[in-house]
């Protein structure tokens, strides 16, 4: 059974808090995926499951049992590395083979299992070349097949896709959600990437320095972010947020800014009025914002991005807080420099208090 428990477990380097009360449950067959920026501890998480750190304090479960004291050798887990960890002076055939070997088993069965990892990837053709020969793409492949030769309860995974191409990364993704589900193993798979996060992860698990902000299903993430970081962490381009103060215009609760007076809906007035928050971070995804000849916050047309099948406008506010509008190519796009008011539904506005980053209301 490959579940993977993490109770309380944190880890310090120094004075440095890597992860701190740090509580997570991977299902069996799920493929989690851990986000966040370089730093923000989700290596180290990895690596504490894997046996290759000591959790300070805390219990990491695999299955039904506490491998704190396991070896990692002894934990059934494989790991994939970012720089994938080949031996260069061996083949392809003996780089799959060699976990089996150090464990005794007979040659003949190795090299069934081998053959079938080789194949379920395509290396079958490459079997006696070397690393040096191989391109990036295919080097990671026969790391992957050294890993699901061993067929372990758990996969770990270590940003397997940086060192790959543009390209070559949409399709290996491809592969690994494959593989993922052909296998039916779990993966517990690190990244500072959110394209992959949001494309592959049966849930995400946002980091940010070393402590957990949101665990859930993509979609949940990208729709109902728990915090201002994850807000802002998570979308291409990211969540606009605008600060302001909770004011009340003609008896109307709205967040006031320099800019102009933000509405909100009943239910958001309640939320706002019962966290007593003295400062209002409001988020707007840029596919919720139009651009008209009047609407509630005035702007300054900065620069316009084209991207071919879409058009990224950047406004500035009036004091000088950007807001990024995506447009289709269907619509009309302003001129840089021209006057517009950016308009919205108050439904899709997303509110934070601006001093704690937690969310407010649902």
């Amino acid at each position: 059974m490959g579940q993977v428990t993490l109770r309380g477990v944190s880890k310090h380097y120094g004075t440095v808090e890597a992860v701190r009360d740090f509580d997570l449950k991977v299902m069996d067959r799920e493929f989690l995926v851990l986000l966040g920026p370089s730093g923000c501890g989700k290596s180290t998480v990895l690596r504490i499951i894997a046996g290759l750190e000591d959790p300070d304090e805390g219990t990491v479960e695999i299955g039904d049992r506490v491998v704190n004291d396991v070896e990692p050798k002894d934990r059934n887990i494989a790991m994939v590395f970012q720089n994938y960890a080949l031996y260069p002076h061996m083949t392809v055939h003996r780089n799959i083979d060699f976990p089996l070997k150090c464990r005794g088993m007979p040659k003949p069965e190795r090299d069934g299992l081998v053959a079938e990892a080789a194949e379920s990837l395509g290396l079958t053709p490459l079997l006696d070349r070397r690393p040096a020969q191989l391109s990036g793409g295919q080097r990671q492949r026969v790391a992957l097949a050294r890993a699901i030769v061993r067929r372990p309860e758990v996969f770990l995974m270590d940003e397997p896709l940086s060192n790959l191409d543009a390209k070559l990364r949409v399709q290996t993704r491809t592969e690994l959600i494959e593989l993922q589900r052909r296998l039916a193993t779990t993966v517990v798979y690190v990244t500072h990437d959110q394209i992959e996060g949001m494309t592959m992860a049966n849930r995400l698990a946002v980091m940010n320095e070393g402590a957990l902000e949101q665990v859930a299903p993509p979609s949940e993430v990208y729709a109902h972010p728990a915090s201002l970081f994850v807000a802002q962490f998570i979308g291409n381009p990211p969540m606009n947020t605008v600060i302001g103060k909770p004011a009340r215009v003609d008896g109307e609760l709205g967040i006031e800014t320099s800019g102009g007076q933000i509405p909100l809906t009943p239910g958001q007035c309640q939320a706002v009025e019962a966290s007593s928050a003295e400062s209002v971070a409001v988020g707007m995804r840029p596919e919720r914002i139009t651009i008209a000849s009047s609407g509630p916050l005035p702007a300054t047309v900065a620069v316009v991005e084209s991207l071919g099948s879409e058009h990224h406008v950047i406004c500035r506010l009036a004091d000088d807080q950007e807001v990024v509008v995506r447009l289709g190519t269907d619509v009309p796009v302003p001129k840089e420099g021209a006057r517009v008011h950016l308009g919205f539904e108050a439904g899709h506005l997303h509110l934070f208090d601006a001093a704690t980053g937690d969310r407010i209301g649902l």
